[in-house]
């Protein structure tokens, strides 16, 4: 019979009976004892019982079956062929991968060649921006095709993800890349800070940090200056792009590594606006320069290495860094002054409130190959579909890929929480552990434990790291998502044609304001040059594409 995506939707629907009725044993195969009116009715559907898959059902195929795959291998946990991440896929599903295995540092650069020559692997997992692949023609459109993946479906309507996805969308209102999704958004970067000296100082940390604005976490950072003499109290690493960024969130600009194209969104008026000429950038860079004029922040953050910054701090002759809660404990172990008690203060407020900074909650994803669909044909494809739909997206899955076999790796205790067996380190978990859950096993790695519930992401976090995201969702508001401009490849161009020069000149003069070698008294002339670098021409451009589109995006 020939399958054809009207006949497979409702095979999709039978089959979803038939999962129903089935009860998975820990290899994932379905109990031979369903109900006769089960049985009848896929044989009325002429439906080949070759897999199982459902909402919460394990996948697995009744023959075996491997699926090309790229695969990005880290340094830190280099691939392992006896890995137990293998095996226990397998043992579940039935499922092997026949992988393409390439070094981290050169993964981005082969999966271009292999897609644009039209030799790509199946399965192309951790894709991070996949706009340079979609007029190619060799990737799927996978939004065609979701309703086939039970699994994702649940999590986009349980989690409320449409307005998410919406962000992936091209111009022809489909999206080519099969994102991680979490129930909540991270914790995203902040500042680490010497919770020992800014005490010592007269700053009550815990008390107040949580209400702190930038004003006033600028003048706690004064008395910890006052009280130590130091030539500075922050000199920050990443040259200064996560400092930018988490701040101009709360000052309604942008900057550092969030800085893209100077537009935000105002969702009133629904329509975009150019703010890095705004007086709100004013104020911002303004900030940042009475930070350096104070003697508070090092002017060497801009230029210095980011080994150069942390030496600083491990020494003691800076009390405050950017980072993330993951290199607490590896911080820890280097601080010269054995005292030293580390705490990751929660992102100060500004103009614009106190605002969460991570307001995406997609991940890296999966894109598929058009080979897949041209090599496995429709009934095929939908079944790898069903395999990816299990092992990104389901919790079984989730928890395979993060916390490996339970009993061999894990526990739960009676409270359903995850804990990790003794001898196995992972993420600031049993220090001094003989193995590693990545390095070891295959667990927890950047390839495919990304995405799940609220539970499952606060049991990857240490109590510290739990207690991080819990003041930043109890006391930070969740912003609204600005939409995507979905530009034609000629759009696309052109406005490159006016951002590349426009923004390159946005970033040179924010340094400079900022460390005093411009003076804001020439802001006047900023802002003229601005203009005249084509920042109104940009923003009237997506304007109009978003005028054209916002019926896709549901405005």
């Amino acid at each position: 019979m020939k399958f054809t995506k009207s006949v497979g939707m409702g095979l999709m629907a039978m089959l979803l009976v038939f999962t129903s009725a089935c009860s998975s044993g820990n290899n994932g195969a379905a109990n031979s004892n369903k109900p006769e009116a089960t049985k009848a009715a896929n044989a009325e559907a002429g439906k080949a019982e070759d897999y199982t898959f459902g909402e919460d059902q394990t996948f697995r195929s009744s023959e075996p079956v491997s699926y090309s795959m790229m695969y990005s291998d880290h340094e830190n946990y280099p691939y392992k062929a006896d890995w137990r991440l293998w095996s226990a896929i397998q043992e579940k599903t039935n499922v092997t991968f026949d992988l393409s295995i390439t070094a981290r540092t050169e993964y981005e650069n082969q999966k271009s060649l292999l897609v644009n020559s039209g030799d790509a692997p199946y399965i192309i997992p951790k894709t991070y921006d996949e706009s340079a692949f979609v007029a190619s023609g060799q990737i799927v459109p996978v939004s065609d095709w979701v309703q086939y993946m039970p699994n994702y479906s649940k999590a986009v309507k349980d989690w409320g993800m449409e307005g998410d996805l919406k962000m992936k969308l091209r111009d022809d209102g489909k999206y080519y890349v099969l994102p991680g999704m979490w129930e909540i958004a991270g914790g995203g970067y902040s500042y680490i800070i010497r919770k020992d000296v800014f005490e010592a100082a007269g700053v009550d940390v815990e008390g107040e940090q949580g209400n702190w604005t930038y004003e006033e976490f600028a003048a706690a950072l004064k008395k910890v200056k006052d009280y130590t003499g130091s030539p500075y109290v922050i000199s920050d690493q990443f040259k200064g792009e996560s400092a930018l960024n988490i701040a101009a969130v709360q000052y309604g600009v942008t900057a550092g590594w969030g800085i893209s194209n100077g537009l935000t969104f105002d969702n009133d008026k629904q329509q975009f606006t150019f703010a890095d000429n705004s007086d709100d950038f004013k104020s911002f860079v303004g900030y940042f320069n009475k930070l350096v004029g104070d003697g508070i922040l090092d002017p060497e953050t801009f230029t210095q290495e980011d080994d150069a910054a942390q030496a600083k701090f491990f020494k003691g002759d800076t009390y405050a860094i950017s980072g993330v809660y993951q290199v607490l404990a590896d911080f820890k172990s280097k601080m010269q002054d054995p005292n030293a008690e580390l705490y990751m203060i929660t992102q100060p407020g500004g103009p614009k409130g106190k605002l969460q900074i991570e307001n995406s909650r997609l991940e890296n994803g999966v894109m598929i190959s058009q080979n897949a669909l041209d090599d496995l044909g429709e009934e095929g494809f939908i079944k790898m579909l069903r395999f990816i739909d299990w092992f990104w997206y389901s919790g079984e899955g989730q928890m395979l890929s993060l916390w490996g076999v339970e009993g061999e790796t894990y526990t739960l205790d009676a409270d359903g929480n995850v804990v990790l067996n003794p001898d196995i380190y992972y993420n600031g978990m049993n220090e001094g552990a003989p193995k590693q859950l990545n390095v070891d096993y295959g667990f927890a790695g950047g390839m495919f434990a990304y995405g799940g519930s609220e539970k499952l992401r606060l049991s990857k976090m240490t109590e510290g790291e739990r207690d991080f995201m819990t003041r930043i969702q109890e006391t930070r508001e969740a912003r609204e998502l600005i939409p995507p401009i979905m530009a034609t490849a000629e759009e696309s161009e052109q406005m490159k044609l006016i951002s590349t020069p426009l923004m390159d000149y946005v970033k040179t003069m924010t340094l400079k304001f900022v460390t005093g070698q411009e003076s804001l008294d020439n802001y006047d002339s900023y802002k003229a040059q601005v203009e005249a670098n084509g920042s109104t021409r940009y923003t009237e451009l997506a304007n109009e594409i978003f005028a054209k589109t916002k019926s896709l995006l549901g405005y």
